[in-house]
């Protein structure tokens, strides 16, 4: 297995299908919240820059896009997915080291946040620097909470007037974290992994 991470762009558009695809078929199979989103949508997000995509050979394995809010104050790392096959190798740990990067990067004075049901998503945030957060020290725009309609629990969120669902609120204020300084750190950036112990070729992508 030879999987590259690297920073989306409008090279990887033939991808967004299937990683829409994936995104669907998780959120059957979890029976809980996962956002769906159209093609249009995750091409936007790559033609912005603002997103981590793993690739094996010509196959997408992986993604993770950012999203920002109250004029950039609050900031998201959104739509994390793992192919099914290519679960519990620690690819998601690996994109969300890099997608956090990638808004410390973009976003420096922001506040990250982000709201999952995963226990293992919580895990790699805690690591990250995420603490648990209720849901009023969130963002209030609107357009993110809108987000949640296309999720199974959204008539929890909106029976208790969104103080609460099956998802944990977590954030990080990215102003107390020190960003990583190294030579090929930018836009180009890209990985080849192995595992999460180790990632090893990190480069300039062409």
């Amino acid at each position: 297995m030879s999987i590259i991470i690297t920073n989306a762009s409008s090279k990887h558009l033939k991808f967004a299908s299937s990683i829409c695809k994936m995104m669907e078929n998780a959120s059957s199979v979890r029976g809980t919240g996962i956002a769906k989103r159209e093609p249009h949508y995750i091409e936007k997000k790559m033609e912005e820059g603002k997103a981590i995509i793993a690739i094996d050979n010509d196959l997408a394995v992986g993604f993770c896009y950012i999203e920002s809010w109250e004029d950039q104050e609050y900031v998201a790392n959104s739509g994390l997915i793992i192919h099914p096959k290519y679960q519990k190798k620690g690819l998601a740990k690996a994109i969300k080291k890099a997608i956090f990067d990638l808004s410390k990067e973009k976003f420096p004075t922001a506040k990250l946040f982000g709201i999952t049901t995963s226990l293992a998503v919580m895990k790699i945030n805690s690591d990250l620097g995420y603490k648990p957060v209720t849901f009023s020290e969130l963002t209030k725009d609107e357009t993110f909470w809108n987000g949640c309609r296309s999720c199974k629990n959204y008539d929890i969120l909106k029976r208790t007037n969104r103080t609460m669902c099956l998802c944990t609120g977590m954030i990080c204020d990215l102003k107390t974290q020190h960003t990583k300084q190294h030579s090929n750190e930018g836009s180009n950036s890209l990985v080849e992994f192995n595992s999460i112990e180790n990632l090893t070729n990190l480069n300039h992508e062409k």
